[in-house]
């Protein structure tokens, strides 16, 4: 690999720590454990008489390539600080958080009050180092991922900027299902009528007809060689014979990753970190580099050792994601709607093209999802799936008013539009214990733990999220504030329509209405809020991906691809759109850059 590194400044670490009484513990090794994001994380920690010796995390279950980023850096950071009172890891703050506590556990096993640790910190100056690449791809997402492979794969040097500890991003967090039209293995599993135009025609009514139309054409006519790209020559595995119905589409369109989003994510990371690709993490862009009006580009700032970087390139790629956890940039309306997306999402990439005078457009509007509870202020976790697990079985979606009010087998968008019109703008999925379980086995597949829904119901309404459990209709809706009587009602028309085969009031498809309500309890309600991560507007782009100015001229070696580039889906992207998106402009915008170098351009 030709990329060049040139070190201009180091000096030795120094310990920065005030003299203090060294503890004493008592030497031997303990054991502890804390809840993280997908159940308990269990650390052991081993002392001697007067330091903590090591930390080691002995069993977890926390998300490959996120939460396993902790695991493998925060203890050896709390070891060399000799104190829990060490930085989470931005991104995975919920595993770190678990592993300092059950450390804090352990210390006070080891018979020493936590809280009198002070850390030991160390500190080290700044190095200035400057890198020469072909091209320098800032964020990486599934666009930013996708462009780092393919560029490696076009023969060029890579530098992927990340400012994250990992990569990733939203794509890796995504529901796990990719828009497919036209690849190969849509035709083999089936679905074999599909076209660019049906693809371009159902986006643009999911849109409300603010697509951008040439980026939605071109997203339909490369999605499906992005798609064999990814399974014949990168090595992402789909699940066979596997296209889901999905309602936004008049075609079964849709792959499903085999193991998930999380899986397909972790097998780009394996593949970028053996392709020659030189990647710095926990590093971010602080500005472009312009020269006479051209990006030659990017400087930027390692934020965990103070390292600064002179990236100097023939082609930068934007793929640094949306702006949904920037409240700044999103429209009062946005900004009430709970947030659930990567904490990375600041916009950062946006504001540097628009500094450029880049052209913008749709940035008012965020992909709104009806299936969010609300874990923290503000914050949600996701429950599209378990909601399929119950309205699988016999769930249904009701109102604060104990009535349905939509066909529960809709699209995103047309279960929001009028759950947004519900008194409280909001919804409830009303199970019996066969619906409650297909709820709860699904529910881990986005992120909402089989302990957590048990912390939940154990709460039984006291507390948000709303979970609870009754052993009649009059009392789960009791708990939940829902008006008991008109929810006898609603169960027992909804069962008339099952009887008759037919959902007369919102036509649910009938092979979804296949069992009634039961008759007897526990029933369970769990509410439904809006949601929001993706961000629909951003830079405008050429069928190139080269991002333009205001005045329709292109800016010189700077792309965009993924989030950053607006307009795609218009003010909606329906069930697998954006990580299609993400993986196939990143391929796309790599061939363009890869061809313009080639061309001297």
């Amino acid at each position: 690999m030709k990329t060049k590194l040139i070190a201009f400044a180091a000096v030795a670490a120094f310990s920065a720590g005030a003299a203090w009484a060294s503890p004493q513990f008592k030497a031997g090794t303990y054991q502890a454990k804390a809840p993280g994001i997908h159940g308990d994380v269990v650390v052991e920690t081993s002392f001697s008489k007067d330091r903590i010796e090591s930390v080691k995390v002995v069993k977890q279950t926390e998300t490959q390539g996120i939460g396993t980023k902790a695991v493998d850096m925060l203890p050896g950071r709390i070891v060399d600080a000799q104190s829990t009172k060490v930085d989470t890891l931005s991104g995975a703050t919920i595993t770190s958080k678990a592993i300092q506590t059950a450390v804090d556990d352990c210390i006070r096993q080891a018979g020493v009050d936590p809280a009198t640790l002070v850390p030991v910190v160390v500190k080290k100056a700044a190095a200035t180092k400057e890198l020469t690449t072909d091209v320098v791809i800032v964020g990486g997402g599934g666009a930013g991922m996708s462009a780092t492979i393919r560029t490696r794969m076009n023969g060029l040097d890579a530098v992927l900027v990340e400012k994250m500890p990992f990569i990733g991003g939203a794509a890796s967090i995504s529901g796990g299902q990719v828009v497919a039209q036209g690849s190969k293995l849509q035709k083999a599993f089936g679905s074999t009528d599909d076209s660019v135009d049906s693809m371009v025609k159902d986006f643009l009514a999911n849109g409300n007809n603010l697509n951008d139309l040439s980026k939605l054409t071109l997203y339909a006519k490369n999605v499906g060689p992005t798609i064999d790209w990814l399974h014949e020559e990168v090595g992402v595995k789909f699940i066979p014979n596997d296209l889901p119905f999905l309602a936004e589409y008049s075609h079964r369109r849709a792959l499903e990753f085999q193991g998930g989003a999380g899986t397909m994510a972790q097998h780009l990371r394996d593949v970028i970190a053996n392709n020659g690709a030189h990647v710095l993490y926990n590093t971010k862009v602080e500005s472009l580099i312009v020269e006479d009006g051209k990006v030659m580009g990017v400087n930027a700032v390692d934020t965990a050792s103070g390292t600064k970087y002179t990236i100097r390139a023939k082609k930068t790629l934007l793929s640094t994601g949306g702006y949904g956890n920037n409240k700044a940039m999103l429209t009062p309306e946005m900004q009430k709607v709970l947030y659930y997306g990567p904490v990375s999402s600041t916009g950062d990439g946006l504001r540097m093209a628009q500094g450029l005078d880049a052209k913008t457009q749709l940035l008012q509007y965020g992909k709104r999802y009806p299936n969010g509870i609300e874990v923290a202020p503000g914050i949600a976790k996701s429950t599209i799936y378990a909601n399929v697990g119950a309205f699988d079985q016999a769930g249904i979606l009701v109102n604060v008013d104990g009535v349905r009010f939509v066909n529960e087998k809709a699209s995103n968008r047309h279960i929001l539009e009028p759950m947004l019109k519900n008194k409280n703008g909001q919804a409830y999925v009303f199970m019996d214990q066969k619906s409650w379980e297909g709820f709860y086995k699904r529910a881990p597949e986005t992120g909402v733990s089989q302990a957590d829904m048990d912390k939940y119901l154990a709460n039984d309404g006291k507390s948000a999220p709303l979970f609870v459990k009754g052993a009649t209709i009059e009392e789960v809706a009791k708990k939940a504030g829902i008006n008991a009587e008109a929810l006898k009602a609603t169960v027992k028309k909804y069962n008339d329509f099952v009887k008759a085969k037919k959902d007369a009031d919102f036509g649910r498809p009938v092979e979804y209405m296949k069992a009634e309500i039961a008759a007897e309890g526990p029933y369970y309600i769990v509410e439904q809020k809006p949601r929001f991560a993706t961000t629909m507007g951003g830079v405008c782009t050429d069928d190139n991906l080269n991002i333009v100015k205001t005045d329709g001229k292109v800016i010189p070696n700077l792309y965009g691809a993924g989030e950053i580039v607006g307009g795609v889906m218009g003010d909606d992207s329906p069930a697998g759109a954006n990580v299609g998106w993400a993986l196939t402009s990143g391929r796309v915008a790599a061939d363009a850059m890869a061809k313009a170098i080639r061309e001297g351009k």
